[in-house]
Formats: C-alpha cells, structure tokens, sequence
C-alpha cells in the first residue's frame, strides 16, 4: 500500500471469534475494519467486554489495520417521535460509543433514522438533539470515538438522505454545542444512489463532493460505504451490489475511490456474499479500481447470493439477547 493509496477494508463477523476476524482481515488483504461489536437488533448490551478484546486489539495495531469502526444497532432511531424509544436508542448508542476505545475504533458509525411521518425538519431537530443529548453522556478524550451519522437511502421517512439535510443536522448540533471533532459523517454510495445521486457519472461526483465540502466539509466525511447497487437510481431502495456489478459500475467507484477529495476516508464494503468469499473478491476488485485496472467479469453465481451482511455479527460472549 502506498502513501496515497486509500484504506480499504469489509464488514466482518466476530461471531465465529474475534481472532478469526483478524485473521480474515489479514488473508483478504484488507488495511481497515468494521465490525458490529454486539447483537446489532437487540437493545441489551453485554454486561463486560468480550475475553478476546485486548487480543483483538493488538493484532489490529500489529497488522496495521486502521480505522476501526463500529456500526451501532440497527434498532437505534435517533430521529423519532416516541420518547421511549429515542431514549433506548441513545442508551444504546452511548454504550457502543463508551465500547469502542476497548476496541480501539476510531469511529461510530449510526443511521441518521426515520422521522416516523412527521416533518424532515422536525426528525433533523430530534437528530442534532440525540446527538447533543447522547455525546453528553460519553466521556470526551483523545481515546474517544468520533460519532459518524450516515446518510440515508430515503425510504420510510428517512432524515439525512441529501447533503443539505445532514448539513442542517450538523448546524444544528453544533448550535447545541456539539464540537466538529465528535461528529463526523459516513457516505454510503447505495445509499447516495438510490437516493438519486448520480454516482455512475464522474463529473455529477465532482460536483457532489464539491457541494460536500461547500456545506458540510470534506474534512469530516472520513468514512466511505463503499458499495455498489442493485436499485434503480433515485428508487429510495437500498440493495447492495458486488463492486462493478450493479448499476454504479466501476466507472463511476472507480472515480470516488481514487478521488484526491477523499484521501481522508476509509472504504468499508458491505458487499454481498461476504460469508461465501465475496469479501476476498470485492476486496481485490476495490483494489483494482484505485489502481485503474479494468474489472473481469464477475461469475452468474455471485448474483444468487444473500444480502450484504453476515449473519454471525458479535462475539460469541456477547451476553445480548434478541
């Protein structure tokens, strides 16, 4: 890896061990890492931290794979109406943030979440107001994990689909005292795609990262789902496609990822197959994209297989129930 090649890794299982995960991360060639670091549809958290984590943690410094990120629950809407619910969902939140520098991840990854029929306003106000509320209750420090909100594909009243709302959620926060160095952002390119970015067309990504930084920062984006899509382009529907094999193509990937806009960012995919070898593959077609080689073509197969995530996602001493 040279000095400007990007960090790319995967979403990887830690049920089947933590080591395996590494190990896995090391065969795959992969230089970053994400991880679900308990049941990602389940509100009880573990009760101490995984035997395995100091391990963990070491053989990712020794290897060199860096960031680190953990995805929060999926259960976790931060932009709903239910006081109930938000408050399990900053609970939730606040304790993956209070885990990761036992994981030594330098970021929180979370979905922006739905306003449940409302208004996008009002689920943008709830947002900054979860995040202000649920940083509050995480201890600040130089071991701290940074809070990235990703942005959404828009269906089911999604808040954060364009970069002009998550820019008015980051004004938002920030009015209620929240510093830039906690908050940061996630683009996850299905997401961008099917809310009607056109990421297919290398000129349409220089304008909307140019709008990026013009509203946001390109500073804070340091983190990239990088993936591409089954869905039609603006269809608010979110579908993972193999890298090159969906309806992005490896034009328009190949551009993002070798953008000199986004050297800050990692690449993280959640790419289909990852159980079956998939990961291995998308890896090196990733690869290939920055070093601005062509893609072979991918075998009939690799469109027959299940979704983008695996199913053995936290450590097996996890302690959390369904």
């Amino acid at each position: 890896m040279t000095p400007d090649s990007p960090r790319i890794g995967a979403h990887l299982p830690l049920g089947a061990g933590m080591m395996r995960a590494v190990d896995r991360a090391v065969a795959i060639g992969a230089s970053a890492l994400q991880v679900f670091a308990d049941n990602p549809t389940a509100w009880k958290r573990r009760s101490a931290p995984p035997r395995e984590l100091p391990a963990f943690r070491e053989a990712l410094r020794a290897r060199d794979i860096a960031p680190l990120a953990i995805h929060a629950a999926y259960l976790v809407n931060l932009a709903g109406t239910e006081a109930d619910f938000v408050g399990k969902s900053q609970a939730v939140l606040a304790a993956e943030l209070r885990a990761a520098p036992g994981y030594g991840a330098r970021f929180v990854n979370v979905h922006t979440g739905s306003h449940r029929d409302t208004s996008v306003a009002a689920g943008i106000r709830r947002v900054a107001t979860s995040v202000a509320q649920t940083l509050a209750e995480v201890e600040d420090g130089p071991d701290a994990a940074r809070l990235l909100l990703e942005n959404s594909a828009g269906g089911g009243w999604a808040v954060g689909t364009s970069i002009s709302e998550l820019a008015r959620i980051a004004d938002a926060a920030a009015a209620l005292g929240v510093p830039e160095r906690r908050l940061g952002f996630c683009l996850d390119t299905a997401h961008a795609w099917g809310a009607g970015v056109r990421l297919d067309h290398p000129p349409a990504i220089d304008r909307f990262l140019e709008t990026w930084d013009a509203r946001i920062g390109l500073s804070r984006l340091v983190l990239v789902h990088f993936n591409d899509s089954r869905s039609e382009r603006g269809s608010r529907s979110d579908r993972h496609e193999h890298i090159g094999g969906g309806r992005i193509g490896e034009g328009g990937l190949g551009h993002l990822i070798r953008h000199p806009s986004l050297r800050q960012a990692a690449f993280v995919m959640e790419t289909p197959g990852m159980d079956e070898g998939y990961d291995a593959i998308n890896l090196e077609r990733a690869r290939a994209l920055v070093a601005g080689r062509p893609l072979e073509p991918l075998a009939p197969g690799a469109f027959r297989l299940r979704g983008s995530r695996s199913k053995g996602v936290a450590p097996p001493d996890s302690g959390a129930e369904a």
